[in-house]
């Protein structure tokens, strides 16, 4: 028997009924390169906040825990967030410098998994994005620490008010970039027919394995 949640499940679509053709065998020697040009096909296909990314990490006890972030920069060195270092996934990150990143975009059928080590900006690098954010947002990050619990009778926009006085001239201590070195990067490109195609890149040496996966 259905349950309700069943019920509303069922048939719901996934993915557009005409999707762009992706071929392995001529794939860039560099997932970064690739994920470049995937990313592009994003926004050209209209893919809402295509920057938007899936960040997963685990606590000491090994549990995990997933949230979506914006994604700030891709370099060589990886690709990289920002968040404080005081939150969760900031001291998660402490704990375990490893996370993995999702990319979904749906209205092209396709998803980017990444994983690798995380380093943490320099003191320079961190105050140069820190202070490329809005006044209002960096005001939210001096105002209190992100997660904890709010206090009864504390509010959040009385406390914004108060660090956007002088917010030109102020900077944070915890605002850190993160950058995840990728060490496995997976390309999965949907199909009408469920004959999906992916190709993991392994990071070897200075270079790249490359693998096609079983749908």
């Amino acid at each position: 028997m259905s349950t309700p949640v069943q019920n509303l499940l069922r048939g719901l679509p996934v993915f557009p009924d005409q999707m762009q053709p992706f071929d392995p065998a001529a794939a860039p020697d560099s997932p970064l390169n690739l994920f470049t040009e995937w990313l592009g096909a994003a926004i050209d296909g209209g893919v809402p906040a295509p920057h938007a990314v899936t960040v997963s990490t685990v606590d000491d006890d090994g549990r995990p825990a997933a949230r979506v972030v914006i994604l700030r920069d891709l370099d060589d060195h990886g690709f990289s967030f920002a968040t404080s270092s005081g939150s969760p996934k900031g001291r998660q990150l402490h704990g375990t410098p490893y996370a993995a990143l999702t990319f979904f975009w749906q209205e092209v059928g396709r998803q980017v998994r990444v994983s690798g080590a995380v380093t943490p900006g320099t003191a320079e690098e961190n105050d140069a994005d820190f202070r490329r954010r809005h006044p209002a947002a960096r005001a939210l990050v001096l105002a209190g620490q992100q997660s904890d619990v709010l206090r009864e009778g504390e509010s959040v926009s009385a406390a914004v008010e108060r660090e956007l006085a002088g917010i030109e001239h102020k900077g944070s201590a915890t605002w850190t970039v993160y950058t995840v070195a990728p060490e496995q990067v997976e390309f999965w490109q949907a199909d009408a027919e469920r004959r999906h195609t992916r190709l993991r890149y392994l990071r070897r040496g200075a270079g790249w394995r490359r693998e096609v996966l079983w749908p």
